[in-house]
């Protein structure tokens, strides 16, 4: 037993790691994404961190929720169905597992995540 439970502080400064779309997915631009993953459970179904990225359009599907909280920039976010959301610094939101669509970041953003993947 490693003791009881400690509680995680995240850092929003740190740089991360690339974590680019698949180029098969960009629909426009080049963007440019870094993902620091700060937290992971035991079953690795839940974990959190900071994700950055600069302008570019690409295609999402979703497998997992993922809950998010816009530091800094704007994004829009449109479904294949064509509802359009768009968002700036200050938005929090969550995408469900099963949303298929688009991701669009208009000027550099930068969000906290939490996700939950599903088993």
């Amino acid at each position: 037993m490693n003791g009881p439970p400690q509680i995680v502080v995240l850092d929003r400064l740190l740089l991360g790691e690339s974590a680019n779309p698949s180029p098969e997915k960009i629909l426009a631009g080049i963007p440019r994404a870094r993902v620091s993953n700060q937290y992971s459970d035991a079953s690795r179904q839940f974990f959190c961190g900071i994700w950055t990225s600069t302008n570019g359009k690409w295609r999402v599907r979703y497998s997992e929720h993922e809950f998010c909280v816009i530091l800094e920039g704007r994004l829009r976010i449109e479904s294949a169905g064509g509802e359009r959301h768009d968002l700036r610094a200050g938005d929090a939101f969550v995408v469900p597992a099963g949303f298929d669509g688009t991701w669009e970041v208009t000027e550099p953003c930068k969000k906290w995540y939490a996700i939950f993947e599903p088993a």
